[in-house]
């Protein structure tokens, strides 16, 4: 089966968990913009401002590591869903701490811009080291970090913890991380699923009331859809890569090489056991 073939089947076989995805995304949305209006007047106002939080965070993890777990293959070593959802908040620690490092980056690219530009020399300055092309490739960069190179590296990682924990298959994992295939799978999503819906309300409105109307509706709707349609396939993609094992290697060993587990957690060895042997028979009257 091509690598093609092998998506669409995922998904079809996922569609229960794919359709969650776009219904109950947006119903976190609103009841995430829902709960930035709730007062705090009242006791149970304020109750709801700390409990609402956690119940957004638990749905999205477990939605995510159903989804993740469903177009992944499946097999007897996986934890339970819950454990799974664990594991991908752990891995959501790096990526909020990578994400506000990156904000940080991205407030002083104007003066980082300004300095390259001041200690370029006079031909620079005026051709190639000016002010706007600096800012632009600081910004492009940034752009690429965040949506390509970040979620590209936390992944795998996540997508392998969602079924398994922390008994990770970092060859897996590596195997996947070096493949181009996947990198070239990240930025046709970042470029779909980011640049894409960034670009439909640049434009002035124009037309009739009803023309502008409609035309906001649709891209809104594109401005949505295309993100987690982007999201969905790219998780679909790294399950379908993951799935790929190199010719000839055992499937076991392969699953069970480089895993973060305890000593003597794995499965007993028949050839490690040592029966005693039976005895003859005139052992067994002397014995008598």
């Amino acid at each position: 089966m091509s690598y093609i073939n092998d998506l669409f089947f995922r998904l079809r076989r996922s569609w229960i968990w794919v359709v969650l995805q776009f219904a109950l995304t947006l119903v976190l949305i609103v009841v995430g913009y829902g709960w930035t209006r709730i007062g705090e007047k009242n006791w149970w106002q304020v109750a709801l401002t700390l409990l609402v939080p956690l119940i957004l965070a638990i749905s999205l993890l477990e939605l995510e590591a159903g989804t993740m777990r469903s177009l992944s293959n499946d097999d007897s070593k996986r934890v339970k869903l819950v454990w799974g959802a664990m594991a991908l908040l752990v891995w959501a620690a790096p990526l909020l701490a990578l994400w506000a490092l990156l904000d940080w980056c991205d407030d002083r690219i104007p003066l980082w811009a300004g300095y390259l530009n001041s200690r370029a020399s006079a031909g620079g300055r005026a051709t190639l080291f000016t002010y706007p092309h600096l800012v632009l490739w600081f910004t492009d960069i940034e752009w690429l970090l965040r949506w390509v190179v970040i979620p590209a590296k936390l992944i795998p990682h996540a997508m392998a913890s969602a079924q398994w924990g922390w008994r990770l298959p970092m060859r897996r994992i590596i195997r996947l991380l070096l493949n181009w295939q996947w990198w070239l799978g990240a930025i046709a999503a970042a470029l779909v699923g980011v640049s894409l819906p960034g670009h439909f309300f640049n434009g002035a409105p124009s037309g009739t009331v009803s023309h502008q109307v409609w035309a906001v509706v649709f891209k809104m709707a594109g401005a949505y859809l295309l993100p987690v349609a982007a999201w969905v396939v790219l998780i679909a993609w790294a399950a379908v890569l993951m799935a790929q094992r190199k010719p000839g290697r055992n499937e076991e060993r392969d699953d069970e090489a480089n895993v973060l587990a305890p000593v003597g957690s794995g499965p007993l060895r028949v050839d490690s056991v040592k029966l005693p042997l039976p005895e003859s028979g005139d052992d067994a009257d002397r014995n008598a």
